[in-house]
């Protein structure tokens, strides 16, 4: 009895069955590009950030990405497919409910990001400026630390120790994905900007650099937060320094004892080894004890002419200062601000 030959597909049923693979495939793609990929759960507009230093799957695995992503695998299989692995670029994207993954593609590779409106009031010290632009910028904090502690500002005016004061308090717009090279490019750029010919011309009449002017108006701001006050304020520092005297001025102690507790100076603290404990050294500090208001700059740029020495704050506790032009006199005033904060329990640690 013969054999049956075994029977074999034929190449058409190959083919259809090929096909057929591909509808289901391209119809899967298709759906996977229409397909709402925000959480109907996220409040708001929804911001994707895509990292410069993480890979394409690092960056839609990050948890917020996750939380954020209906089907983080579905984004990233159409990325695949499509051969846009390598054109994804980082940025702060921001996204309506709704969007599905033929818009998030084309936001991620065209880099359609938003740039954002920042405003930098106040920093004390650098690690605080730092931490500032590093939790709202992707810029590195231990590259920003490096460039403050090793760039050469002397071209603008700046000491080494002064080099915060390169950031001028303001509203700036930025890309979140700014470096921290680019970072600093861009206050020098807005530095340069708000030293035009008139305030430039106004710390050369006063014989002082600019880095000066800013540790000065550093100083002025916090002594008061009266602005009146400031250019007279300014005033006696600026007598102090032509005088040849100790600055004494308490902030700079404050500065160094770097302790939010202590609300009153003297006592042992007066005579720490610190260039910065203008009881002990002459002349301004190295660099800013703050960065100050732009308004405080300008205090200090037109400071009050006067003939006082000494000011020292009320007994009032108003907020405001008297002023004195001989240390006789400040001694009477110094006595009854001193006696009030006894009276009401501040006593120096």
């Amino acid at each position: 009895m013969a054999k049956k030959k075994k029977s074999t597909p034929s190449y058409a049923a190959i083919l259809i069955l090929i096909s057929i693979f591909l509808v289901a495939a391209g119809i899967k793609v298709y759906d996977d590009l229409l397909a709402d990929n925000i959480n109907a759960d996220v409040e708001g507009t929804a911001v994707l950030y895509m990292h410069s230093r993480k890979t394409l799957d690092e960056n839609l695995n990050m948890p917020d990405n996750k939380v954020l992503l209906r089907n983080a695998d579905a984004l990233l299989r159409i990325i695949r497919i499509f051969g846009y692995s390598d054109m994804i670029r980082p940025g702060r994207y921001e996204f309506e409910k709704g969007t599905n993954n033929l818009k998030l593609l084309r936001a991620l590779v065209t880099g359609a990001q938003k740039p954002m409106d920042i405003t930098f009031k106040y920093a004390e010290r650098t690690t605080d400026l730092v931490n500032f632009w590093c939790t709202r910028l992707e810029a590195d904090s231990q590259e920003l630390t490096a460039l403050l502690d090793t760039a050469d500002l002397s071209g603008y005016g700046l000491g080494r120790f002064q080099n915060i004061a390169l950031f001028i308090p303001n509203t700036y717009n930025f890309y979140w994905n700014t470096s921290a090279d680019e970072l600093l490019v861009r206050m020098q750029k807005e530095y340069a900007t708000f030293w035009d010919s008139t305030r430039t011309q106004k710390a050369a009449l006063l014989g002082l650099q600019k880095g000066e002017v800013f540790t000065l108006a550093s100083i002025v701001q916090k002594e008061t937060a009266k602005r009146a006050e400031m250019p007279r304020i300014a005033g006696v520092y600026y007598n102090r320094l032509n005088k040849d005297m100790l600055l004494q001025a308490d902030p700079t102690v404050l500065f160094v004892v770097n302790d939010k507790r202590v609300k009153r100076v003297g006592g042992a603290m007066l005579n720490i080894q610190s260039p910065y404990n203008t009881y002990k050294f002459k002349g301004l500090p190295p660099g800013p004890i703050c960065i100050p208001d732009t308004r405080t700059v300008d205090a200090v740029l037109n400071l009050e002419q006067h003939t006082y020495l000494y000011f020292c704050a009320r007994e009032d506790f108003s907020g405001y200062h008297n002023f004195a032009s001989n240390f006789s006199e400040h001694q009477k005033n110094a006595y009854r601000f001193q006696r009030a904060l006894t009276n009401r329990g501040v006593l120096i640690q």
